[in-house]
This record gives C-alpha cells, structure tokens and sequence, in this order.
C-alpha cells in the first residue's frame, strides 16, 4: 500500500493539488489506534475524492510543554513518514511545535491551517483528540465547509491502544505486548 509521500515542513509553500481529508496528532508510534483513523483517512478521501493529509508536529508537544517529564519517543519523525506512507498517506505536514503555536486556539487552528491552507472537508479526529490552547473538542469545530468525522477508541485484548500504554509496556520489558498495541515490530520500518 506505501506510497510517494509528500513531505511539507513549511505552510507558505504551495500545498495542495485538491480538497483533503486531514487527520492531525503526533502519531508516535503509528500504532492500531491511529491505523484505525489512517484507514478512516483513505475510505472518505477514496469516496469523495480527496487527498489523504496527516498533520503532525516537532517536536512532539509533550518536549515543549513538559520538557521536564522523562518522555521517549516511539518513532522518530523519519521512521514515523515511512509508516504513513506505508498506510498510504500522501502528504505529510510536519508543523514545528513551540509556545507560539501552543497558543492557537482550536478554532483558530482548524480555520487558518486545515481549512484555509490544507483546504481540508473532512476532519479524521480520534475519539479523545482536542485541539488548541483551549482543548476543543473535535465535535465543537464548527467550521464552515469542514466536517468532522469521529473514530472510537481502539482497544487490543480488553487494552486500550495508546502511546502512553506502548510505552509502559516497553518500559516493562513486555514487547510482545508492546507489539500487539503497535500492530507491527518494534523496529524502523525499513529494517522489515
């Protein structure tokens, strides 16, 4: 299923080509909650013709807004490129992550860069994904000409599938377990 996949580090460059559907959040890890929403990404953009869209962030928020928690990552942001690809994301947009962006609102997040600069109609949003400073709430977006879609929570064996339980899983030394939550090994994709 991987795919080219257009990389964007800059919003002021020309972006898109066509209308999108976007789903946006760190994807650490890339793992069955967000191949879940990945998957809901392709049905919609494959239906009403649209371009499949991720938007992520560097560094990973949680390094800029607790940078004195004991965090790792799960997947650098090549490693997790190569993953969405894999997933058959098209374009990846890599926004860099600071106090100033923290600072966007919900609204004004979904207004000046998914609908006004990624010309996204649909929002792929997990089950608890929040946006802005002021933690909206996906559902809350009323955003002309954007719709919100929901995906439900993934769970594995009664588990509920996050970064945060990977990681906990990892640090126990449980990798199998680790590995069922990801869906795939514990390595970077192109040592498969």
């Amino acid at each position: 299923m991987a795919n080219a996949l257009h990389i964007i580090h800059d919003l002021n460059e020309p972006l898109l080509q066509r209308p999108s559907v976007v789903t946006v959040g760190s994807f650490d890890g890339v793992h069955r909650g967000h191949q879940a929403l990945l998957t809901r990404l392709r049905v919609i953009a494959e239906q009403e013709a649209l371009q499949r869209v991720v938007v992520t962030f560097e560094p990973h928020p949680r390094l800029v807004l607790a940078p004195e928690a004991d965090f790792q990552l799960l997947t650098p942001t090549d490693e997790k490129a190569a993953w969405l690809a894999h997933y058959g994301v098209e374009v990846l947009v890599v926004l860099p992550f600071d106090r100033a962006f923290a600072a966007l609102s919900g609204e004004q997040f979904a207004t000046t860069i998914l609908r006004d600069r990624l010309h996204a109609r649909v929002l792929v949003a997990g089950y608890n994904h929040r946006f802005g400073h002021d933690r909206m709430a996906a559902e809350q977006l009323q955003i002309e000409g954007l719709r919100v879609e929901r995906v439900e929570r993934t769970e594995v064996e009664g588990l509920h599938v996050s970064s945060s339980e990977i990681r906990r899983a990892i640090a126990a030394n449980e990798i199998h377990l680790a590995e069922k939550l990801l869906g795939h090994p514990i390595q970077q994709i192109e040592n498969r």
